[in-house]
């Protein structure tokens, strides 16, 4: 049976995917820079030169940020559901469901980017997150 801090493994795994995500992106676009001989003006526009090298190497750097922003409610809603001791059963199914879901929608992002389909994934993955800061607010009632 899981312990209460069984929702501390998505939480490790979606950091671990972060960094994966993280080394793919500087796998694309180093050598995407070299290739297009990009001088690098730290004067530039933030983001004006990166703009210029292929999408399929912008995306990865796309997903990295949204890895960024988001799973940060994650990160704490699933702490605060471990500290209250909520941290197994309906909580931890939800928990391994939302990181199932934005790793599926960073490979989606990252190789194929059809919009329509990866927010299809993104409303998936927020409505676990939803389950389980619900779950967490019932908890402190």
């Amino acid at each position: 049976m899981p312990s209460e801090s069984s929702i501390l493994a998505p939480v490790v795994v979606l950091v671990a995917w972060s960094l994966v995500m993280w080394v793919w992106m500087y796998a694309t676009r180093l050598p995407a820079i070299r290739r297009a001989q990009l001088q690098l003006d730290p004067q530039a526009p933030r983001g004006e030169q990166v703009n210029t090298l292929p999408a399929s190497v912008r995306w990865k750097a796309d997903n990295y940020n949204h890895l960024m922003e988001q799973p940060t409610i994650f990160y704490a809603v699933a702490l605060s559901l471990a500290l209250m001791g909520e941290g197994s059963g309906t909580n931890l199914l939800l928990a391994w469901a939302y990181v199932g879901l934005r790793v599926i929608h960073s490979l989606f992002q990252a190789l194929v980017n059809r919009i329509e389909v990866r927010f299809g994934i993104f409303v998936l993955s927020t409505l676990m997150l939803i389950g389980l800061t619900f779950n967490a607010l019932r908890g402190l009632a």
